[in-house]
């Protein structure tokens, strides 16, 4: 018998990439984390999430908000998609996380248009302050995926993996 661990990570399959798209194209909320500049300590906070139109997720932000601070500091992040469900244990519903590297996408930027028309589809009433000068949308280049897909259900996903 051997001491060697058995790897919980299960090969990635079609069913296991459909289901981490589902997860960001349904996604309107997310955990994003970040790395506090003054301390270097690990931050998290929800922010508003829209599917963008090539798979990724996209978000808004103002200037004046700490993960703002944080991702101009230090563009490497983790966004957490996926709601727990209305009934049963949270830990068994499936769920998302991505490592990625933010770009801040100003007003007046040849793509700000068109992310800002997508996001909208997601959060009409952000027409109120989506032009506004302290506010950017985000873009999400995803290096790595984590899908936890439920009890005993956990692989490892390329960029390539979350393509529509």
């Amino acid at each position: 018998m051997t001491d060697t661990p058995i790897d919980p990570i299960r090969p990635t399959d079609d069913a296991a990439r459909q289901l981490a798209r589902e997860l960001i194209a349904g996604a309107r909320f997310g955990a994003l984390g970040t790395i506090e500049p003054e301390t270097g300590a690990p931050m998290v906070t929800r922010v508003g999430i829209a599917p963008g139109t090539d798979g990724t997720p996209l978000s808004l932000v103002s200037d004046l908000s700490t993960h703002s601070q944080a991702l101009r500091e230090n563009p490497a992040c983790s966004l957490l998609l996926g709601e727990p469900g209305p009934r049963g244990d949270p830990l068994t519903h499936p769920r998302l996380t991505l490592q990625a590297e933010a770009r801040f996408v100003r007003h007046g930027a040849p793509e700000h248009p068109d992310l800002a028309a997508t996001f909208l589809k997601a959060y009409p009433k952000a027409q109120l302050y989506i032009g506004f000068a302290d506010f950017s949308i985000l873009r999400f280049r995803i290096s790595a995926a984590y899908l936890n897909g439920g009890f005993g259900k956990a692989y490892r996903l390329t960029p390539e993996d979350l393509r529509p």
